[in-house]
């Protein structure tokens, strides 16, 4: 053979090899393609999707934003990818009790409260110790427990983006149980919470998550005008109370745990989980809604205006961390802590919680029951 010869057998035997090289190369470094994966991606065929978790909103349709709100709310859900929500209203025979426990039946990771502080109380009623958080989009006149885990007011969408999103925390629920009354009780909550009669005797327990009260502040929410707190908001509360500036103080027996009952002469006693209401206001400074303790706080007044003034002071003051332990003030306001309290009052007094009255009581039980309720809050 030629040399030429020689020369071209060698080519073609490089050829062939570089070509064989080349081959192994390229499927060593291909990407993998597999049928229902993406490309470049490693993961098993038979690995579950994700969890998408399910929100359930229980409106409140008589408040006027409510029915615009449904759209937005569809609309965040399916930008965030989550499924469709569920959007179950409330209704004069069951405020949202019975619309949350369905929601946790179909499977809701996450109820959210529509509304003002009746459905915040019955979606609260009805979550209570399943561990499904709650979350809350406040569209009502007071907004006691937004207000107090700092949820934003006069925001649906800020508020709705919390209650996708945000993180969860477990706070106390209190409990007022009637004893003893002087007119009939209603609450329609604590109605729907349970299979009794309407008009039965046997006690309910009404939860409350910010403050019950009794005297005073009961007999100003009672008077409170639905047209005024329509125009007005929370402004009207204080409106109706100037009618009751004038009113009697309260003859009442008050017993704080195992302690010995003792009297008290007031204007109103509340019983609070936490203390902050609309205005900046905070009647219970001490208050925290995750410590296990019920904060109490007996408010009197003599002297007419002038007492009212001071204790106006008072509030004021104690807001700031500031508190006048001057004696023989005509404006007062002692505090005490308790798990369980019990109080009677003479002749009956008017009772709310958290803004819903109740009736006229003559004797009444509360007590804590300590991180019963998650809620979902902003991330700190």
């Amino acid at each position: 053979m030629t040399w030429e010869g020689w020369l071209a057998l060698v080519a073609a035997v490089l050829s062939v090899v570089a070509l064989g090289v080349s081959a192994v190369v390229w499927r060593r470094t291909a990407p993998t393609r597999r049928t229902g994966t993406v490309v470049g991606t490693v993961s098993a065929p038979d690995e579950p999707a994700p969890h998408r978790p399910l929100v359930a909103f229980v409106a409140n349709p008589s408040k006027p934003d409510v029915p615009d709100l449904r759209a937005q709310v569809r609309r965040a859900c399916a930008e965030q990818y989550l499924p469709e929500p569920l959007w179950l209203e409330t209704t004069l025979e069951d405020p949202g009790v019975g619309q949350t426990r369905d929601a946790v039946a179909r499977g809701a990771d996450v109820v959210v409260a529509l509304g003002g502080d009746g459905t915040v109380r019955a979606v609260a009623e009805g979550l209570v110790g399943t561990g499904v958080p709650m979350g809350l989009v406040p569209v009502g006149t007071g907004n006691l427990l937004a207000r107090n885990l700092d949820i934003p007011i006069g925001d649906p969408m800020a508020a709705l983006q919390i209650a996708l999103d945000g993180t969860d925390r477990t706070i106390d629920v209190g409990w007022l149980r009637v004893l003893k009354f002087e007119s009939g009780v209603d609450d329609d909550i604590a109605e729907a919470a349970d299979d009794l009669p309407a008009d039965t005797d046997v006690p309910r327990d009404h939860i409350f998550l910010v403050i019950a009260g009794v005297g005073f502040d009961a007999a100003m929410v009672a008077d409170a005008d639905d047209d005024l707190k329509a125009r007005v908001g929370w402004m009207a509360y204080f409106v109706a109370g100037i009618k009751h500036l004038h009113g009697r103080r309260l003859r009442t027996t008050v017993r704080l745990d195992d302690e010995n009952a003792e009297p008290a002469r007031v204007r109103s006693l509340l019983i609070g989980n936490c203390g902050r209401l609309p205005g900046g206001i905070t009647l219970l400074p001490d208050a925290v809604l995750d410590d296990g303790w019920l904060d109490v706080a007996a408010i009197d007044t003599r002297g007419g205006v002038a007492g009212w003034a001071q204790l106006l002071g008072e509030v004021v003051l104690q807001g700031v961390g500031v508190r006048t332990e001057l004696p023989a003030k005509i404006g007062r306001i002692d505090h005490a802590r308790a798990r369980e309290v019990h109080v009677e009052i003479d002749g009956g007094e008017w009772v709310q919680v958290d803004g819903d009255v109740i009736g006229q009581v003559t004797e009444l039980s509360a007590r804590v029951d300590p991180g019963a309720l998650v809620v979902r809050v902003a991330h700190p």
